[in-house]
């Protein structure tokens, strides 16, 4: 009689099958190495966050507190001795539509806005040269353009008040040429305060610049010069738009200081050229009129206010395009 034998049955493989036994009924486990690591990201970010705390309370705070004095002050009243005494008198704020107010505001801005479309001009080659061609030279040559700017605003406002002077150098070398006449001046002009602006605020305007053209793909330049389009064409139609954030954050870091300065206007302009930081200097410390000069604060902090929100609003419909 013939043997019987018994045949095991098929061996199935299974891609999900582990040699643990605990988890051969998950169907969810993974052995990936980010699920070991998993805890250590949410941890990091809440000691971030704990660090930062403090910092964050404490500037706060001091902002809050400072706004809200200058808000009181803006409705407030003088005694006879010039002393700001806290009260409600609305006729510091209504003082703020007197037209020689809103010449200098509107001069102001004009100031600003010019002064950031000059450093647009000038930081944007600068920026471009160090990114694309610096090298590895970028650290150094980026170092040599922001360390002079640790010296004092106002000392370096002075160097450039003598620079710009009758009988300083650039001057001089205009004469030269016959560019300028014996009566050309730059101080004492409009010209002048924007030129003490661009030189003091054109390094906020280099560094976001050559962030956005670090992080910008150097083959959309190779392809735009593939498509036969010229080195300006290439430049305006792809090197532009690829770094307009940068851009945009580098005329918000020198329009928010420079319409506030006060310091150009002094040194480089005369009367004609003073600026809304001006009037507020002058009603703080000469004028004693705290009431008035809180009012012009206000309304200065209300233009800058604006002009904030409508960056901040702007960088978050360019976020959303780029995530689409």
């Amino acid at each position: 009689m013939a043997r019987r034998t018994r045949t095991a049955p098929p061996r199935t493989t299974d891609p999900t099958h582990t040699a643990d036994p605990t988890h051969a009924t998950d169907p969810t486990h993974t052995t990936h190495p980010a699920h070991a690591a998993g805890p250590a990201r949410p941890t990091r970010t809440r000691l971030w966050t704990w660090l930062m705390l403090p910092g964050t309370v404490w500037m706060s705070a001091f902002l809050l507190a400072s706004l809200l004095l200058v808000a009181a002050l803006s409705v407030g009243t003088t005694d006879p001795l010039g002393n700001p005494r806290f009260g409600l008198d609305p006729s510091s704020l209504a003082a703020l539509v007197d037209p020689a107010y809103r010449v200098v505001l509107l001069r102001s801005l004009g100031y600003a806005a010019l002064a950031c479309l000059v450093c647009l001009l000038v930081a944007y080659p600068v920026a471009y040269a160090i990114a694309l061609h610096g090298g590895r030279f970028k650290n150094l040559l980026i170092a040599a353009i922001v360390v002079p700017f640790f010296a004092n605003y106002l000392v370096r406002m002075y160097g450039w008040s003598v620079v710009l002077s009758d009988d300083g150098p650039v001057l001089r070398a205009l004469r030269a040429l016959g560019i300028a006449g014996d009566g050309t001046a730059i101080l004492q002009t409009g010209p002048g305060v924007i030129a003490g602006l661009v030189y003091g605020f054109v390094v906020f305007m280099v560094i976001p610049l050559y962030a956005a053209l670090e992080r910008m793909d150097v083959s959309l330049i190779e392809a735009g010069r593939d498509l036969y389009a010229g080195p300006l064409r290439t430049f305006l139609f792809v090197t532009v738009p690829a770094t307009r954030q940068g851009a945009t954050a580098g005329c918000v870091l020198v329009f928010l200081p420079a319409m506030g300065d006060f310091v150009s206007a002094q040194l480089m302009g005369g009367p004609d050229q003073i600026m809304i930081g001006n009037l507020i200097q002058d009603k703080f410390f000469q004028g004693q009129d705290w009431p008035l000069g809180s009012a012009l604060t206000m309304l200065l902090m209300a233009v800058l206010f604006v002009v904030l929100l409508g960056y901040l609003r702007r960088a978050r419909r360019d976020e959303a395009e780029a995530v689409r």
